[in-house]
């Protein structure tokens, strides 16, 4: 049996080939443009060498290129490996070598540092994107020269429906970032599913803004799109007055966002200067969203907003609240067709339902992923009899709507952002001066959650708290980098030798 993802891009362009798929401005791409651009794509990948089950880098911010580069992909039978823009030399040279890439497609706004962890990784093939105020490095291929016509078919391979499609990489609070594998049935499993039990129709526009590298915007609103012919308007950088001029613009009708997004746009001082009237829903995901930003943003908007919880591992979607009328207000909802979601004590038992009872979340079905990357032990240590441990706590009540309370682990939420404490303090510690670094996530009425670290000096030594975060800024994603940092004589510890980061 052969599937391959990109079926989904395909059949839309058969069934809705006048239909805008991407528009970007005032560009626009329809599905048979689209499948047409891709195919060739496809090709020149192959005429590069690509074979299937190859990994390729996939660094683009919210550009049309991005999509076609995504179905090109698949359809030539790569493994796409999405990249953060933001990631400085070190963070891709990581992913590259770990995923073992075989070329990296990037930004030449980003092309410094993307270069710079390329060679760290020994690679040389780099697929460039220009856009105006840019400039590709001389030894990069321009993107372009990937759609080119070639001669005969192009490819589609048939690969297994338990093929790995793409590597989505994410981390704990330890250790280095791990890439989860999602499968090509996965994937589509998790746009057909919650795109149906959502009511996404072909005459909807949905507004990304959301990073498509995210599997948030990759799954939930790319791969749903292309599955139901919906059109897409990619915003690349989400700017309040921009996102309310395109939904005007475009007559947007869904809006998918994480909490700090719906918090600038409620608070924008010129809202009611846009007309926003073509909005019909609002999907929160990525964070808890504050009950009160949801009575606010109903209110003023005159639209409910359905929150989601998932997770890279998940290949997104997990439980959803999927309509107005089927909905518990401040939960995730109720799991999706063919996942299974419980909460377990730490034993590993299920609780029952009722807000007393909170535990670890953990989940099986059709959405979870194969496992990590060349990592058996992070992928065994993963699972317990099949089920996957989310490090999420929560409960579930007597209807099945699940709620998410807090984090097992130390990981930090930053407007959606994760923020891992380990590779903050990791950077950190390269300063000379450092001694002892704790990071961790303190409240933050716009971004959720703001990252604070906890620093003790060697003696004798002297530092602003302005000198450090530039060092750390210098080395890791901007989102990263802590904006506050408190100095201390010496950090609690336990009688094992390990900071006591509760007391912090």
């Amino acid at each position: 049996m052969g599937f391959n993802l990109a079926t989904i891009a395909s059949e839309s362009a058969r069934s809705h080939p006048g239909k805008v798929a991407v528009i970007s401005g005032d560009h626009r791409i329809t599905y048979a443009e689209l499948d047409q651009l891709s195919d060739r794509f496809a090709s020149n990948l192959r005429a590069r060498g690509i074979r299937p089950g190859d990994a390729v880098g996939l660094q683009l911010p919210n550009l049309p290129h991005f999509v076609i580069a995504y179905f090109g992909l698949l359809k030539a039978g790569a493994v796409v490996v999405p990249m953060n823009v933001l990631y400085k030399a070190d963070e891709v040279g990581y992913i590259l070598r770990d995923s073992e890439t075989r070329l990296l497609i990037t930004w030449a706004g980003v092309a410094e540092e993307a270069a710079k962890g390329a060679a760290q990784a020994g690679l040389s093939d780099l697929v460039m994107v220009t856009t105006p105020g840019t400039t590709a490095p001389r030894d990069s291929v321009a993107f372009e020269s990937l759609l080119a016509e070639q001669p005969g078919p192009p490819p589609f391979h048939q690969s297994d429906p338990g093929d790995t499609a793409v590597i989505v990489y994410t981390s704990g609070t330890t250790g280095r970032p791990k890439g989860a594998e999602l499968t090509h049935f996965q994937l589509f499993m998790n746009a057909d599913t919650p795109g149906r039990l959502f009511g996404v129709r072909d005459d909807d526009v949905i507004l990304v803004v959301l990073p498509l590298f995210h599997i948030f915007a990759l799954s939930s609103i790319l791969n749903v799109c292309a599955r139901f012919a919906a059109t897409m308007t990619l915003v690349p950088r989400f700017d309040v007055a921009t996102v309310l001029a395109t939904i005007e613009r475009d007559r947007v009708t869904v809006f998918e966002g994480v909490p700090t997004m719906y918090i600038a746009l409620l608070n924008h001082p010129d809202l009611d200067r846009y007309d926003v009237s073509s909005l019909r829903v609002g999907i929160s995901g990525g964070a808890p969203i504050p009950a009160e930003v949801i009575d606010a943003f109903e209110r003023r908007f005159g639209i409910v907003i359905l929150e989601g919880y998932g997770l890279s591992e998940t290949a997104s979607t997990t439980t959803f609240n999927v309509s107005a009328e089927d909905r518990r207000v401040y939960s995730v909802g109720r799991p999706i067709w063919g996942v299974q979601v419980e909460v377990w004590n730490e034993h590993g038992a299920a609780l029952p339902p009722g807000r007393e009872h909170i535990g670890e979340l953990v989940v099986r079905g059709v959405n979870v992923m194969r496992g990590y990357r060349g990592n058996p032990q992070a992928s065994k240590d993963a699972f317990t009899g099949g089920w996957f441990h989310t490090g999420d706590l929560g409960y579930v009540d007597e209807d099945g709507y699940f709620f998410v309370v807090d984090r097992k682990k130390e990981l930090i939420i930053r407007g959606g952002y994760n923020v891992y404490p380990r590779e903050v303090e990791d950077a950190l510690y390269t300063h000379p001066a450092v001694a002892q670094a704790a990071v961790v996530g303190v409240p933050d009425a716009l971004l959720g959650q703001e990252v604070k670290a906890f620093v003790a000096l060697h003696p004798g030594q002297d530092l602003r708290p302005e000198e450090l975060i530039e060092h750390v800024k210098a080395r890791i994603a901007p989102y990263k980098y802590p904006r506050s940092v408190e100095f201390r004589a010496q950090l609690p510890m336990t009688a094992a030798g390990k900071i006591l980061k509760r007391e912090l």
